[in-house]
């Protein structure tokens, strides 16, 4: 198999992480037989530096005409003073509209060997943690109708939160799917109560539930699943929900789980193309030390070979290969715990990639 990767590399530590998945991915096209090519996109801080934009059009125009995408981090301190519209977090919306990257998909799961790093109480967490979170991500309050204006003598400043019926319908059909796949298990998140484009949301979720009869489903508001997450994790399978709500939820789920740096997530549209990524920002206070902790986008990467490239024998190869550099004892600085033998993020990377 051939396959075209656009490689967005990105600002503080995603040059590091990247080049860490790309060695896992290397191997993988070695031990398989097959051959990933690289493009190189810029995007983010460093497009701001090099081109004035935080995306390019040549930059969108390559992630178009690549299989997929996988991306490191953008952003930083050092563009924080920035109009909000050339700011590095723009070209993350941009590539997600450009390529019609509608769902979003965070999986929040509990290593064993790290279950002492979970905040959660060691009972409340005994039966295991694995879960998705389903989110819309090109509707919502983020791409709604906004402005700042003069009201009363004084700014007032509005973002628009709304949704069309199909909007909503495809994304519910990406969690059910998703759950038939797992333990058939739906929790359909929203703010019926206050909101009418919640109200909507939980009409369309209820009406396309009746063609998933072997899927159970709920509602649940997100206050709500706020304290649940916290209170009974084990009690979800699919989480399903709109933008803001589900970027919220999505990091307060991967803090349960011990650790940011362990993290990956997936954006998928229509077709095969997504763009993939870790959850964790830029951190510029380790840029250049060599201590990233680069799983969350090896897993990434191995989202990225199970649902854009049809590869489920070679994701399970790399995510058993971190399972297993993890129950050997090896950590990075993020993950270290007593006994266990630091690694450095070239290292974690090298590691990995040998036992895949």
């Amino acid at each position: 198999m051939n396959k075209q990767i656009a490689l967005i590399r990105g600002d503080g530590i995603g040059p590091e992480i990247v080049a860490e998945a790309v060695k896992v991915l290397d191997r993988v096209a070695e031990r398989f037989g097959h051959t990933f090519s690289y493009t190189e996109v810029l995007a983010g801080g460093c497009a701001i530096d090099a081109t004035g934009h935080p995306l390019p059009q040549d930059s969108i125009e390559k992630c178009k005409m690549s299989d997929s995408v996988l991306l490191g981090a953008v952003g930083g301190p050092k563009w924080d003073q920035l109009d909000g519209s050339l700011r590095p977090e723009k070209a993350l919306l941009g590539i997600r509209s450009a390529l019609g990257l509608f769902s979003n998909i965070r999986p929040a799961r509990l290593f064993a060997p790290l279950a002492h790093a979970c905040p959660l109480r060691p009972d409340i967490v005994a039966g295991g943690l694995d879960l998705v979170i389903v989110r819309e991500l090109i509707g919502g309050v983020y791409f709604g109708e906004r402005d700042t204006v003069l009201k009363n003598g004084e700014k007032y400043a509005y973002d628009t939160m709304g949704y069309a019926e199909h909007e909503i319908e495809r994304i519910g059909r990406v969690a059910f799917e998703m759950a038939r796949k797992r333990r058939k298990k739906v929790t359909s998140v929203d703010k019926a109560n206050v909101l009418d484009s919640s109200r909507l949301w939980r009409e369309v979720m209820h009406r396309l539930r009746e063609e998933y009869p072997d899927v159970e489903y709920s509602d649940m508001l997100v206050d709500n699943t706020a304290m649940q997450l916290v209170r009974n994790p084990g009690q979800f399978d699919v989480i399903v929900t709109e933008n803001m709500f589900g970027d919220i939820l999505s990091d307060e789920a991967s803090m349960i789980t011990g650790s940011i740096g362990m993290i990956p997530s997936s954006s998928l549209g229509e077709g095969t193309r997504g763009m993939y990524e870790p959850i964790h920002g830029s951190a510029p206070d380790i840029v250049g030390k060599d201590i990233a902790n680069p799983v969350a986008t090896i897993l990434s990467a191995a989202m990225m070979l199970r649902y854009s490239f049809n590869l489920p024998e070679e994701s399970d190869a790399v995510e058993s290969a971190v399972s297993q550099v993890l129950e050997e004892g090896y950590r990075t600085a993020d993950i270290m715990s007593e006994g266990c033998t630091l690694l450095s993020c070239s290292e974690m990377g090298e590691r990995i990639a040998a036992l895949v």
